[in-house]
């Protein structure tokens, strides 16, 4: 069930709230940026992700086929939010779980997990080895 969460990065200067589905999988990527990031992102729709202040502060990032955006706090360095621009969904947001202010550690810990080989480009499938993701 869609529910609304407020979230911010570590310093606070960029703040959104987002329709989100915990009940729904997020997911763990072994991408070369999810991996040293460790990025773990719950899905909101497009029109699912509100940006509410700091977008002066955001920083965008592209690699690779230059098709998703990854979005970082210029101030902080926190990656909050990324959009997905190349996705079997169309248009969607990334949203950091770690960066939400209103989800207990009891939620977050049932949330379900789909694991995905990005290095490889196999998103259909986990890869070999994801315990460390």
């Amino acid at each position: 069930m869609l529910k609304t969460y407020r979230g911010c990065c570590h310093c606070g200067a960029v703040t959104f709230e987002a329709d989100l589905d915990l009940t729904q999988p997020s997911y763990r990527c072994n991408c070369s940026i999810c991996r040293r990031t460790r990025f773990w992102p719950a899905v909101a729709r497009d029109g699912g992700f509100r940006l509410l202040s700091g977008e002066s502060e955001l920083t965008k990032y592209l690699f690779n086929r230059r098709v998703n955006e990854h979005w970082f706090c210029r101030r902080c360095g926190v990656r909050a939010f990324g959009i997905g621009t190349d996705t079997p969904i169309g248009r969607m947001y990334g949203v950091n779980l770690g960066c939400l202010d209103d989800v207990s550690d009891e939620e977050l810990a049932r949330i379900p997990i789909t694991h995905v080989d990005g290095l490889n480009e196999r998103w259909t499938q986990a890869p070999a080895f994801f315990a460390h993701l």
